[in-house]
C-alpha cells in the first residue's frame, strides 16, 4: 500500500484550506483502489451490555449481533466517561484534555480549532468526508465540523437535541439539523434521517474515490423519542418507561446500521469499507452492564469501557476477541496507518495504531497505562474522578486499587496490600495530570465573529460561561469571543416573553448598551452597535424586578 509522503500530505493541506475559504471542494491526492473506505459509526450512551452478542438475552441486535460475528472485536476498549471529551480524543487521537473539550457544556466541549483532526488528515490524504448527527467539538466559527475537514456535514447542534443550542421546539421526530451552515427542516425520525444521508453520500460517490463517513448518531442519548412500536415490546419485558424507551432507540439503531451495511453489500463497496462500530460512554440508566461496576459519568468500567467492533472483510479475522489495552486515543493513528496516511509532523498522537492486531501481524506491545478523568468544572482537578488503567491493574482516584483480570466487576480493593503499586500508578498518573494540563492550559476557544464564513453568528447557552451559567429560566452567563474585524454590527438577544417593565442590556468590551423592551416582545435588536477587533467578553441579560437573568440567544451580524 503507497502511503502519502509529508511533502504530499502539506501540499494537500494547503490545497485544502483554500479550498475551504474559496467553498470549493478539496482538491484529493492522487488515489488508489486499496486505499479502503472508512466508516466509523459512534452511538451515544450505549453501554457495553446493549448487545444481544455481549450476553443481553433481552435485547434486540440482530443486525449489530451478525455484524459482530464479521468482525474483530477489542474488548479491553476505553473511552472518556462522557461524550464530548471521547469525541476529542476520537477525532485526534490525543487525550481530550490538550484540546479544550473537557466537558460536556458550558464551553467547556468546543475543542480549539488548532487541533488536527482525522477528517482533515484524511482528507488532505485523498479523501471525501462527511459527518452525519452529533459533532459536540463546536457550534460556531471556526470550531463547527465543516471548518474541521469535513466537506459535507448533517449535524445536530450543542450536545444533543432538545438542549439549548437546539432550535426553539426542538424533536427527534422532523428535526431542525445544520447542513453546511444553513438550517435545514428534515422529515422522519433522526436516526433515520442520518443514516440516510449517509447512506446517499456514500452511493454519489464515484468507485475510485475513497471516503470517510461518519455516523454519529444522538441515540440512545435522552430525551427518550422514539416510535412506540419500538418501546412496546421491551415495556411488555417489564422494563420502565425510560429504559424501554432507551432499548427501543437502540433496536432502530440497530436497524438503521442494518441498512447502512446492506448498501455497502449491494453496491459493491463491502470488501474495500472498514467498518467500525463504538459507542461513546457507558450507559445513563441503570440496566444490564455484564457484571461492569458503574455508568456514564463513572470512570469505573462500567463508565468507560465501550464496544469497538471493526470488519474489513478479508483483512481482519471475523469472530476474533482481542483483549488488547485500547482506547479512544488509538483510532486515529491506526486508521491514518490502514489508510496509507502520515500525520503531519507537527502532531503529537498519544494513541497507538492498532493495525497490527487487526492484521494478525505479530507485534512487541509493552504494557501501557491509559488515563481518563472527567468532573464538571472549568479546569480539572488532580486525582479528583480519575483512573489508570494497564492491561492487569486500575487505579482509581488515586486511592482504589483494581486487578482487572481477576475481578473486572472492581468489587475488591487491593489497595492496601499492594500500596507499592498505587505509588506507582499515582506517579504515573501525576506525570500525566501535568504533561496534558501543561499543553494549552484550560481557557477557553473564544468563538470568531464577524467573518464571513459564519455571519450572522448564533450563541447559545450550550457556550456561555461564568459561576451562574446553566440551562434553567435564571440562569446567567458570557461567552468568550473574538471579534474578527472592526466595524458596526447588528446584535439581537432573544428571551423569555414577558408583560412588561423589564429592559434588555448587552455588554461587549467597551460597550454597554440598554433598552426597554416592549411588552410581549421576545426579542430585541441593537442595531449599528460599533465594535473594534480583538478578544471580548459578550454578556446580554434580561433585567425583571430587579434581578438579572441571561437570555436564551444571541445573534451577532456584521
Amino acid at each position: 500500500m503507497r502511503r502519502v509522503s509529508r511533502r504530499e500530505f502539506v501540499q494537500a493541506m494547503g490545497a485544502v484550506g483554500a479550498a475551504a475559504a474559496a467553498g470549493r471542494p478539496a482538491p484529493a491526492v492522487p488515489k488508489r483502489r486499496d486505499r479502503p473506505n472508512v466508516v466509523l459509526i459512534l452511538t451515544d450512551d450505549q453501554g457495553y451490555g446493549d448487545l444481544g452478542c455481549h450476553g443481553n438475552d433481552r435485547i434486540r441486535t440482530p443486525n449489530l449481533d451478525r455484524f459482530r460475528a464479521q468482525s474483530t472485536e477489542f474488548t479491553r476498549f476505553y473511552c472518556s466517561p462522557v461524550c464530548a471529551p471521547t469525541r476529542a480524543s476520537l477525532m485526534t487521537g490525543r487525550y481530550n484534555y490538550r484540546t479544550g473539550a473537557i466537558d460536556t457544556y458550558l464551553g467547556r466541549a468546543m475543542m480549539h480549532p488548532d487541533e488536527m483532526t482525522l477528517a482533515q488528515m484524511l482528507r488532505a490524504g485523498g479523501y471525501r468526508t462527511g459527518i452525519f448527527g452529533k459533532w459536540h467539538l463546536g457550534d460556531n466559527y471556526p470550531m463547527r465540523p465543516y471548518d474541521r475537514g469535513f466537506e459535507e456535514a448533517l449535524v445536530h447542534k450543542g450536545g444533543g437535541m432538545c438542549q439549548p443550542a437546539d432550535p426553539p421546539g426542538g424533536s427527534y421526530f422532523d428535526p431542525w439539523l445544520d447542513h453546511n451552515g444553513t438550517w435545514e427542516r428534515h422529515q422522519g425520525y433522526c436516526t433515520d434521517v442520518f443514516t440516510t444521508a449517509a447512506i446517499d453520500w456514500i452511493g454519489a460517490h464515484q468507485p475510485h474515490e475513497p471516503f470517510f463517513c461518519y455516523l454519529a448518531t444522538n441515540a440512545p442519548h435522552t430525551p427518550v423519542q422514539v416510535d412506540d412500536r419500538y418501546v412496546r415490546p421491551y415495556r411488555e419485558l417489564g422494563f420502565d418507561d425510560e429504559n424501554a424507551g432507551v432499548l427501543g432507540m437502540i433496536t432502530n439503531l440497530d436497524e438503521n446500521v442494518g441498512r447502512l451495511l446492506d448498501h455497502l453489500d449491494r453496491s459493491g463497496l463491502a470488501d474495500d469499507t472498514i467498518v467500525i462500530f463504538m459507542t461513546d460512554n457507558g450507559p445513563q440508566q441503570a440496566r444490564y452492564v455484564c457484571g461492569l461496576r458503574g455508568l456514564k459519568g463513572s470512570v469505573y468500567e462500567g463508565g468507560i469501557r465501550v464496544p469497538s467492533i471493526w470488519r474489513w472483510p478479508g483483512r481482519f479475522e471475523a469472530g476474533r476477541a482481542l483483549g488488547v489495552l485500547a482506547a479512544h486515543i488509538d483510532v486515529v493513528p491506526t486508521l491514518l496507518d490502514l489508510c496509507g496516511v502520515d500525520p503531519p509532523d507537527r502532531v503529537s498522537l498519544d494513541g497507538t495504531s492498532l493495525a497490527p492486531w487487526l492484521s494478525g501481524e505479530p507485534t512487541e506491545w509493552p504494557d501501557r497505562i491509559l488515563f481518563f478523568q472527567w468532573h464538571r468544572g472549568d479546569e480539572p482537578e488532580p486525582f479528583r474522578a480519575c483512573a489508570a488503567v494497564t492491561q492487569r491493574d486500575k487505579l482509581v482516584d488515586g486511592r482504589e486499587l483494581y486487578d482487572l483480570e481477576a475481578d473486572p466487576g472492581e468489587t475488591r480493593d487491593l489497595a492496601g496490600e499492594r500500596p507499592e503499586r498505587v505509588a506507582e500508578l499515582r506517579a504515573a498518573y501525576q506525570r500525566w495530570f501535568t504533561d496534558v494540563s501543561s499543553t494549552r492550559g484550560y481557557a477557553p476557544p473564544r468563538i470568531v465573529v464577524g467573518t464571513r464564513f459564519e455571519n450572522p453568528s448564533t450563541l447559545t447557552r450550550q457556550d456561555w460561561r461564568g459561576p451562574r451559567a446553566g440551562w434553567g429560566p435564571d440562569d446567567l452567563g458570557h461567552w468568550e469571543v473574538e471579534v474578527a474585524e472592526a466595524g458596526e454590527y447588528d446584535i439581537t438577544l432573544r428571551f423569555a416573553a414577558s408583560a412588561g417593565n423589564v429592559a434588555a442590556t448587552l455588554r461587549l468590551g467597551p460597550i454597554r448598551c440598554t433598552e426597554a423592551i416592549p411588552p410581549g416582545a421576545g426579542q430585541l435588536t441593537f442595531s449599528q452597535v460599533p465594535l473594534r477587533s480583538g478578544p471580548a467578553r459578550l454578556e446580554a441579560w434580561v433585567a425583571r424586578s430587579g434581578s438579572q437573568v441571561g437570555v436564551e440567544y444571541v445573534e451577532v451580524r456584521r
